[in-house]
């Protein structure tokens, strides 16, 4: 296999920075390449990329602003390898990563992978709460990474493998953004690819920086699901819904407690200090811990929103989605 890393990259010189220097570390004795491709940055990062010419085997493609989804594509239309491996620009790759990947595709091939991530030790005590959260199995189940105990695995486009056939096959991503990785897992599954999770081949993901961002961030994911349901009713699940029952059975709590009725909020102090234990037995800090219970309240709550506003318009008003949530599709 030969194996091409697409790298989108939007206005993040800094970051893409830090990732190819990571990718110098690589243990790896076969040739590789590393496509990065510009989505209409307003502040370049070609100066970066050629800082790395003459040590990494990489390319550099400008190309006006169309979205994540869309320069993958053009990247791996680009791309000479068999196999693409789709990264953020605000990941850093630990040195064995193409070592797992291989080993794991020789053994058991699929056309289409991901791998889970981790808080490098550089992180903010906010990224490793924000990590913490989104990958922990009593808020996520554990879907991002953790656990594949919930069916089929959707591989996230921070850290997926496409193979060349299934990009051909399938046209690759779609319009939507945020939810264009799992649109595009469901157009492969239908089409009769395989997908998996790669334990091993995990990346460090710095994620959103701040509370804001991050809840703008989750506040979309929210927003994409009920979309995903409507193009493809038979992959709706259930679980989908737990964060927006999270937050209005918290409303609910504490609207009884002016009733002197305290039953429901204490099932949701006993679920908050499992997810306090949880997160300092994992990362051994307290004040990671309790930063994780924030960004818990954010990740509900923002992708409960979002999932209750979008359910509203597609399923209530009935509207189309393109035409009631445009900031949820590229053109």
């Amino acid at each position: 296999m030969y194996f091409s890393f697409i790298i989108p990259v939007y206005n993040r010189p800094d970051e893409i920075n830090e990732l190819l220097d990571s990718l110098l570390s690589l243990r790896y004795d076969k040739d590789f390449e590393v496509v990065v491709v510009e989505d209409g940055s307003t502040i370049p990062c070609k100066n970066v990329v050629d800082n790395y010419a003459d040590r990494l085997p990489i390319s550099y493609y400008f190309k006006p602003n169309s979205g994540p989804g869309a320069s993958r594509n053009y990247g791996m239309n680009i791309a000479k390898g068999n196999y693409f491996i789709i990264l953020d620009s605000d990941c850093l790759i630990p040195p064995d990563y193409l070592q797992e990947v291989e080993r794991f595709l020789q053994a058991e091939y699929v056309d289409c992978f991901g791998g889970p991530d981790a808080a490098h030790p550089t992180f903010s005590n906010v990224q490793k709460a924000i990590n913490q959260t989104m990958t922990s199995v009593l808020t996520t189940g554990g879907i991002r990474g953790a656990s594949e105990k919930l069916g089929k695995f959707q591989p996230r486009s921070f850290n997926m493998g496409l193979s060349k056939d299934a990009f051909e096959a399938s046209k690759g991503f779609g319009k939507i953004h945020p939810g264009e990785d799992p649109d595009l897992s469901i157009r492969l599954w239908k089409m009769n690819y395989k997908t998996a999770l790669i334990p091993n081949a995990y990346v460090f993901h710095k994620r959103r920086i701040d509370w804001e961002k991050f809840y703008k961030q989750v506040n979309k994911f929210g927003k994409a699901r009920p979309i995903l349901n409507k193009r493809y009713p038979e992959y709706r699940k259930l679980t989908y819904w737990f964060p927006s029952v999270f937050i209005c059975g918290f409303l609910l709590a504490l609207a009884l407690l002016a009733f002197n009725s305290y039953w429901l909020f204490y099932l949701y102090i006993m679920y908050f200090t499992l997810l306090l234990l949880e997160s300092l037995i994992q990362t051994k800090s307290f004040k990671i811990a309790f930063l994780t219970i924030i960004a818990t309240f954010i990740q509900f709550f923002g992708y409960g929103a979002g999932f209750l506003y979008s359910y509203f318009l597609l399923n209530i008003k009935k509207e189309v989605a393109e035409k009631a949530m445009p900031e949820m599709f590229f053109k």
